[in-house]
């Protein structure tokens, strides 16, 4: 049907949601990560009234090829990718998929940290490849995580998830670093709010997980490693932006933290030659902390919703830049 709104969705949209959209709107669906220079692509955009997206950068480029559209719906809590200040102007809303991966990443993310602490990935291989021929030599134990202090430096509602596993599963105590105080935190965790500072000092675990900003980028860099304990074990489930990635090399190589646990990278995917690749003592994911079969179905309702809603006239419920809002 010719009035049905076009709609464009690009990459990695579950399949539930990409075949009840296709019954309701007309679908072009790109499962690579696309540009201009495709044909095929830029004709969608430009008569796209709808955009469902994972990690697609929404730019003034873009949408200078996209007089129709109306909304773009992020499938992920952070939305670095969209340039709201250029969507705002042209009057575009904006939604993303916050609380319902709150869980599935803070799994991840403390999985992360346990397996970093106690060199699961380097093990796994060590028995692999056969090396495991006698009572494990001391110089592969891992450290323990209970009891210890875990530092989180960015308490939204994963920071929240993970303090709440740290602290219940294995007596940690928290302290935390975050653009304002959190009394819920406080009283749920016994969780401590202290400065930046005091929080990379004290922590034997340093887990980052603000969002990216003018004010984050490179949040953790050669001064803030160096304020680390040296047997201090770096987290990062947040940007790869957030992080001075020259820096992080460098602490590791020097001695000057122990190990690193990495589900985000400067460059994704990472390079091959990545330094960082190369370390028996980091632990290194490909971004994974929202992605189970059930949660990036949820995710993917939650845009689908919002999708809907803006294309029916209405406020969608995730709306970022609440200006654009219809009347």
């Amino acid at each position: 049907m010719s009035n049905r709104p076009y709609v464009l969705a690009y990459n990695r949209i579950s399949s539930p949601v990409i075949n009840d959209l296709e019954k309701d709107f007309n679908l072009s669906y790109f499962t690579e990560l696309e540009g201009l220079d495709n044909p095929d692509f830029k004709e969608a955009l430009e008569k796209a009234e709808g955009i469902i997206n994972v990690e697609m950068e929404v730019n003034e480029q873009l949408l200078s090829h996209a007089p129709n559209l109306k909304v773009v719906c992020n499938v992920s809590v952070g939305y670095d990718n969209l340039d709201i200040e250029a969507l705002t102007k042209r009057n575009i809303m904006a939604t993303n998929t916050p609380g319902v991966l709150t869980d599935t990443t803070a799994d991840a993310i403390f999985s992360i940290l346990l397996g970093t602490a106690r060199r699961i990935p380097e093990l796994d291989q060590y028995v692999k490849n056969g090396e495991w021929t006698k009572v494990l030599p001391e110089e592969k134990f891992g450290t323990d995580v209970h009891h210890k202090t875990l530092g989180i430096i960015g308490m939204g509602r994963i920071g929240q998830a993970i303090a709440k596993r740290a602290r219940f599963g294995f007596d940690m105590n928290i302290l935390y670093y975050n653009r304002s105080q959190k009394p819920e935190a406080e009283d749920q965790y016994d969780a401590e709010f202290v400065s930046f500072d005091e929080l990379l000092g004290r922590s034997d675990f340093v887990c980052l997980m603000t969002p990216l900003t003018n004010e984050t980028r490179h949040l953790m860099n050669r001064d803030g490693f160096q304020k680390m304990k040296n047997e201090g074990i770096f987290i990062n489930g947040s940007r790869g932006e957030t992080v001075d990635e020259k820096a992080l090399i460098e602490a590791l190589q020097a001695g000057e933290i122990k190990a690193a646990g990495l589900d985000v990278f400067q460059q994704e995917p990472v390079e091959k030659d990545n330094p960082l690749l190369h370390m028996e003592n980091v632990v290194t994911t490909p971004h994974l902390g929202s992605s189970t079969h059930e949660n990036e179905l949820n995710m993917s309702r939650l845009a689908e919703k919002d999708l809907r809603a803006a294309l029916q006239g209405k406020q969608p419920k995730h709306l970022i830049n609440e200006e654009t809002a219809p009347s």
